[in-house]
């Protein structure tokens, strides 16, 4: 990581259904976060396809919202430290 984002933080702008992401979070803490979300997800979905699990299936569908949020939090977080 340069420098410059080495003291980035979480925008805390963006949002996923009832949640909103918090300002602030050091991106070493949020990639960390995102990584344990993906694990997650990448399980959820090898769950629903093999075994049709429509319940497995939705809560991967959440998941990935809310690592989308995360991402897209992240890059806004980002672009403000450059």
């Amino acid at each position: 990581m340069n420098d410059q984002l080495k003291h980035a933080t979480t925008a805390g702008r963006e949002t996923f259904d009832l949640f909103r992401l918090q300002p602030g979070v050091p991106f070493d803490h949020a990639f960390s976060q995102l990584s344990v979300l993906l694990g997650c997800i990448r399980h959820l979905t090898t769950e629903a396809e093999m075994e049709n699990d429509r319940k497995a299936g939705s809560a991967a569908r959440i998941l990935s919202e809310m690592a989308k949020a995360l991402i897209d939090d992240l890059e806004l977080g980002m672009n403000k430290h450059l």
